[in-house]
């Protein structure tokens, strides 16, 4: 595990629950400390943000992980009210999405998301995409400070 005095606060911005589980499960093996919050649906991730409502003590997030095909508000959306808050447009946001439709990813790159990555239907390819993510954006990638 990566030295750190602090864990890495992710938020998964996700409705479908295996996918939430599969994830926590492959960031638990973390060589980074981190903690992870999840959002069921995009209003939910807005409130969380904005630290509103509910979520008035959330925990600013280092890393967005967020599916495109959510209830209430998708994934686009929230993606758009990230970036035009001048207090959130500096957390990098990772689309983890089933869609491979190509309006979809040059809209979330219009949106100016950081990556945008495709979730396999194969478990062992999703646990590797995972795994991929936590590498590269908790050990690689110097996240912003908050």
């Amino acid at each position: 595990m990566k030295e750190s005095s602090k864990a890495i606060e992710i938020l998964m911005v996700e409705d479908n629950q295996s996918d939430v589980r599969l994830t926590i499960e492959a960031f638990k093996d973390a060589k980074v400390l981190n903690n992870m919050s999840v959002a069921f649906d995009g209003e939910e991730a807005i409130l969380f943000l904005k630290q509103e409502g509910r979520f008035k003590d959330a925990p600013r997030p280092d890393l967005i992980l967020l599916d495109l095909n959510l209830p209430k508000m998708n994934g686009k959306e929230v993606l758009e009210e990230i970036k035009k808050d001048p207090d959130l447009k500096r957390i990098p946001v990772v689309v983890l999405t089933t869609s491979d439709n190509e309006q979809d990813v040059r809209k979330a790159y219009d949106l100016h998301v950081n990556a945008y990555v495709r979730k396999p239907v194969d478990l062992d390819q999703f646990i590797k995409i995972i795994e991929a993510v936590e590498d590269f954006w908790l050990s690689v990638v110097k996240l912003p400070p908050k």
